[in-house]
């Protein structure tokens, strides 16, 4: 791919993945959400299409987290398909249900642009335990691999270990890192902004502290470090990232809804979406983002610890995946 282009036309991070690598991909996606997928589609294996069914349907949405509103929209989506298609099979009733699921998810579809600033800055947030710093060592070896020349910002300066494997993924990407022990988080992604400045890089990623957004101290902190990447450089950061763990469910809605007040989000990553029952979580999402007319594209999605199982998120694929299809 090539290097980051004017403003006028921003890059992509990455190159799709070659058909043949995204193919073993899609099979273990499909994998991965079986124990969501599995509980809907056992609702098909019936034969005939009645009160019952979507009642079932409705029971299998709401225990794979899709929550309330994603669930009765999904369902009535379905019933006009079901009507205006005058579908009398169970098998392609779940295939209308794909088409209504892969609908709903396709808002959420959208590539991370590289290049309409130079360099790109982008904060990455998110609870502990969501895989962030490991998230954020898969995305710089797909922005590398793009040819871009990436910076990283070891802000989560609490905790030793993150800088410490945040350094390890730098140094598997042959990248530079930013750190300081102990130093304050956003003297550290100030300095890591100036830096890639001087240095002529294309992309900062700041790794900030890992929190709950009930820990209003560390919510303030993390404004901080937003409000300090605006100082180094003028209209950064240009993107600001949530990582949310898929198996957390509806609580991943709750962590979208609070990080986006208190920093606007651009984008999204779920992560560990392989053996989860919580899946339907974009649903969940995506629905939040249509009621409050504000979409926050998910970026990328994870299902596996090596650095090709994250991969750029597909609505259609997502839902294929999700349903068996």
């Amino acid at each position: 791919m090539a290097p980051p282009v004017p403003a006028a036309a921003p890059a992509p991070a990455a190159e799709p993945a070659a058909p043949a690598e995204r193919k073993g991909w899609l099979s273990r996606l499909t994998q991965g959400l079986r124990k969501t997928g599995g509980s809907i589609a056992q609702v098909f294996t019936g034969t005939r299409i009645d009160d019952a069914l979507y009642e079932d349907l409705e029971s299998a949405l709401l225990m794979a987290d899709a929550g309330v509103g994603a669930t009765e929209f999904l369902l009535a989506d379905l019933k006009r398909r079901v009507k205006d298609t005058k579908t009398t099979e169970p098998a392609a009733v779940k295939r209308l249900l794909a088409d209504a699921v892969a609908d709903l998810l396709r808002p959420l579809q959208k590539s991370l642009a590289i290049g309409s600033a130079s360099p790109t800055v982008i904060m990455v947030a998110g609870v502990n335990g969501a895989g962030k710093t490991t998230t954020i060592g898969k995305l710089t070896r797909h922005l590398a691999a793009a040819d871009c020349k990436v910076l990283l910002a070891a802000a989560d300066t609490f905790r030793a270990a993150a800088r410490e494997q945040l350094a390890v993924w730098a140094d598997r990407n042959q990248v530079q890192v930013v750190s300081q022990e102990g130093g304050d988080p956003a003297a550290v992604t100030f300095d890591a902004v100036a830096a890639g400045r001087a240095r002529g890089c294309d992309v900062v990623i700041a790794d900030t502290a890992g929190r709950l957004p009930t820990q209003l101290h560390l919510m303030e902190e993390l404004k901080k470090i937003h409000r300090v990447i605006g100082k180094a450089q003028e209209g950064a950061p240009h993107e600001v990232l949530l990582v949310v763990d898929g198996n957390t469910g509806q609580n991943a809605l709750a962590q979208v809804k609070a990080f986006d007040a208190a920093l606007g989000l651009t984008g999204l990553i779920v992560t560990k979406l392989d053996g989860t029952a919580k899946g339907g979580v974009l649903a969940a999402i995506a629905r939040w983002g249509a009621e409050q007319g504000r979409v926050i594209p998910v970026y990328f999605i994870g299902i596996g610890e090596r650095v090709e199982d994250l991969q750029t998120f597909d609505a259609r694929e997502f839902a294929q995946a999700l349903l068996g299809e």
